[in-house]
Parts: C-alpha cells; sequence; structure tokens
C-alpha cells in the first residue's frame, strides 16, 4: 500500500474527459488495471454525491469503492443509479467511522449534511485519506479553525466543493483582472435567487426504520425526529445546516474574493429578514451582505431564497466592477462589458454545469476533481486548498453573525474573529453531542 500511495503522487493524470454530464447517458469508463489508480469513497450519495460520483467516473484510472449514506432507501436508489450511469456498483457502508478503517481508499468525498463536514474530513484525515468536501467546510467558525490546524497537521490534500474556481472561464476572468483590463477594481456583486416553497410545521413522528436517525445526527445535539428535516430540510434548521448564505452564496462570495484579490473583511454588515412563509425555518430568507474592506474595496451578497429577484436575472453570479469596466461571471462563462454596459468579449465552458438544482453537476466538477488528483499524484497545486477556501466560509459565517447581532461587526482580519463583541462570539463554537466534538 505505501508503494502504491508513492507511486500515486508522482504519476501524472492525464487526459482528464469533458462531456457534458447529462441524465441521459452512462458517465465514463474507468481506466482498470494500473496501480496508480485512486481509490475513493463518498460519504453522502443523495444529490452531491452523485455528481461527485459521475465526475470521479470521468478520471483516467480512478474508482469508487465505497458509497457510504445512513439512509436505506438512499443507499438502494443510489445503487441503481450507479449501475446506470457509472456501470458499476460500489460497496456500501452506513457507519462513516467504519468506512475510514478501510485502507485502500485514498480519498473521500463529503457531501453529507453541513453539520458532519468537519468531523468527516478531520476523521478521514487522522485514517491517511485525502479530501474533497463540500462547502460550506465548517458549520461554525470553530470548526474552521480545526479543519485548516487537522491539514496542516497531517499534510494530506482537503480541496473544498467551491467548484467553479476550476473554471477556465472564471481563470480567465482573474488573469485580465489582475492585468487591469477592467481599471482598477472595487466592487464584487454576489447573487442568488430562487423561489423555495414553505417546509411547514414539522410533526413528531417515529424516525424511518431505514434511517438510521442517531447516525444521522452524529456531533449535533439530540432533537427529536420530525417529518420535515430529512433528506434536504436540514438546510434550514440551525442544528445542522447553515442557511442560504452557506448553501449557495458561499460559491459567488468566493469568486468575488478570488476577483478582488482580498481575504477578511474589516467588517461586516447584514440586513434580511423572514418573509414569505410562517413555518419552522430558521434563518433568514432574504438576505444583503455588505463585506468591507481596506482602499474602498466591498463585497455585496443578495440571497432571495424565496422570490426571484427583479427584474429577473439569471438563478446566480457575479458582477465585477472596476474602473473601465465589468465582469459578468456564472459557472458557464465569462462576459466582459465596457462602461456604456456594451458586451465586448464573451467566453463559454465546454461543458454546461447546472446553477440552481440540488445536484448541481456539470463540467467543473470533473475539473475540480481532476485537479484533487493531479495534487494527489503530482503536488500540482489545488484551485480551492482548505486554507484558502476556508475563508470563504468564514466570511458567510460572519454574515449570519452579524445577521443575528443586527450590527455592524468590526473584524480582525487575521483571525476572523470579532473585535470587541463578548456576546457576538459566544457564537464562534457550537455545542457537540457528548463524544462527538472533533479533535485534532
Amino acid at each position: 500500500m505505501a508503494t502504491r500511495r508513492n507511486f500515486i503522487k508522482k504519476t501524472s493524470l492525464g487526459v482528464v474527459a469533458t462531456a457534458s454530464l447529462n441524465s441521459n447517458f452512462m458517465i465514463g469508463k474507468n481506466i482498470l488495471g494500473a496501480n496508480d489508480r485512486i481509490y475513493c469513497a463518498i460519504a453522502g450519495v443523495r444529490s452531491r454525491g452523485k455528481a461527485h460520483a459521475a465526475a470521479i467516473n470521468l478520471q483516467k484510472n480512478a474508482k469508487i469503492l465505497f458509497s457510504c449514506d445512513v439512509d436505506d432507501i438512499i443507499l438502494d436508489e443510489h445503487n441503481k443509479w450507479s449501475k446506470e450511469k457509472i456501470g458499476y456498483v460500489p460497496q456500501v457502508e452506513k457507519d462513516f467511522r467504519k468506512l475510514i478503517e478501510n485502507k485502500d481508499i485514498d480519498a473521500v468525498f463529503i457531501a453529507s449534511p453541513e453539520h458532519w463536514h468537519t468531523p468527516m474530513s478531520i476523521l478521514a484525515m487522522q485514517a491517511g485519506k485525502h479530501v474533497y468536501v463540500e462547502k460550506p467546510c465548517s458549520h461554525n467558525p470553530y470548526e474552521n479553525e480545526l479543519l485548516v490546524a487537522a491539514q496542516k497537521k497531517y499534510g494530506l490534500k482537503v480541496q473544498m466543493g467551491n467548484q467553479q474556481r476550476s473554471a477556465i472561464t472564471s481563470m480567465h476572468a482573474v488573469t485580465d483582472i489582475r492585468n487591469g483590463i477592467i481599471g482598477k477594481v472595487y466592487k464584487g456583486e454576489a447573487y442568488y435567487s430562487n423561489n423555495r416553497e414553505s417546509i411547514g410545521i414539522g410533526k413528531l413522528v417515529p424516525v424511518p426504520r431505514t434511517l438510521d436517525w442517531e447516525l444521522w445526527q452524529g456531533p449535533a445535539p439530540r432533537t427529536p425526529y420530525k417529518d420535515n428535516i430529512h433528506p434536504y430540510n436540514w438546510h434550514w434548521f440551525r442544528n445542522w445546516g447553515t442557511g442560504e448564505v452557506h448553501n449557495n452564496g458561499t460559491h459567488e462570495i468566493d469568486i468575488c474574493r478570488w476577483a478582488l484579490d482580498v481575504d477578511l473583511p474589516e467588517s461586516v454588515t447584514s440586513f434580511g429578514g423572514k418573509y414569505a412563509y410562517q413555518d419552522d425555518w430558521e434563518f433568514v430568507d432574504n438576505q444583503q451582505v455588505t463585506f468591507q474592506y481596506p482602499k474602498g474595496k466591498f463585497i455585496t451578497w443578495t440571497g432571495h431564497s424565496r422570490g426571484l429577484i427583479q427584474p429577473k436575472r439569471p438563478g446566480r453570479g457575479v458582477t465585477i466592477y472596476g474602473s473601465k469596466g465589468t465582469i459578468q461571471l456564472d459557472r458557464n462563462f465569462y462576459k466582459r462589458y465596457d462602461l456604456g454596459g456594451n458586451l465586448i468579449h464573451e467566453e463559454f465552458e465546454n461543458a454546461i454545469s447546472q446553477t440552481t438544482d440540488t445536484r448541481g453537476q456539470g463540467g467543473l466538477d470533473v475539473n475540480h476533481v481532476g485537479n484533487l488528483f493531479e495534487a494527489i499524484r503530482n503536488g500540482k497545486p489545488l484551485t480551492a486548498e482548505i486554507k484558502d477556501a476556508s475563508i470563504s466560509t468564514m466570511m458567510c459565517h460572519l454574515a449570519n453573525m452579524a445577521q443575528d447581532a443586527k450590527e455592524t461587526l468590526q473584524i480582525d482580519t487575521s483571525t476572523g474573529k470579532v473585535i470587541n463583541n463578548d456576546k457576538v462570539m459566544q457564537n464562534w463554537k457550537r455545542e457537540y453531542a457528548p463524544r462527538w466534538e472533533p479533535k485534532v
């Protein structure tokens, strides 16, 4: 095993397929028989896990050994999907802790609920596995610190799933911005628009026999099971989720930060509320956040979870403003305009990625997973390595903290911590279930 792992690090990836990943054909074909193969496991296979599986299967010399989920129905459905779309059915393991004991696994892909992201990542690294963890990489700021410290300690590759960092068109745009193509950049405007329905008022019901509710909760404090939590609406409960600014805002906020070449902000202000329905949703459903930086730079995020942005715009995107023009980016294109709003340049990705569905599958997943595998094999830099990616996650934590505090927060830009506000800093770390707190 040690010999094979060393060989993996020294061998180049080769050509990565860039086919459009739609639902109507078998995704990829594994190349078998060489000992530089990267063996993978996927934890959480209902939605994003399928995008991971499709992207892994399009890589040269990679194979999925295990699918991991705590819900038998989800596992059975995923097995059928796997047979049809990737041509084989990986082995199944419900308990992540048992999964990472397998010494054949090189990399673990984490698409679980968010309260599991950091604990799973740290456990995987402690077991010697490289990690691809979905955004947000942490449930709270304390976990951000732990995850970065763990990567530094164990020295393994950790890529966050902000896959637009691997978009060729976005890379071109950022290079153009650095070269001054739109002059001095000063504002990044990120937005997300959807029309999510009410999640209702949950009723206490028996836990489905197919679901391991105890293991699903894992690090989170225990609560009774309600009928409006699993499999998706946990996003809107604070015990497990982090709200829309993390669920989707992380992507576009990250691109704005990249384009403006900034890290943690000096201050954060958030306005918003819950307007559309009286239900169990525990976060704001419409939000406006401003991140202020030195030298007049700032980033805004406009999140409309319930009620599409008007006048109508694409479901999500980024606009970068400069003294000589603007650049519009999303997962599939780069468009540049002059100060009069005239389109003067455009580029499109070779393979389309979905933007507002829950899977988000597409060509960028292929690029992003391929980048991780190149990093594992030959040390190529990650496009979203965790030390940098965690900064974008921290910005979203600060947005939620500012919203809850109903005041502008002043930030220590070296740590992300709120200055002179002990009350707000009480939310830096969550409460954990007994014996479940992650340790580095």
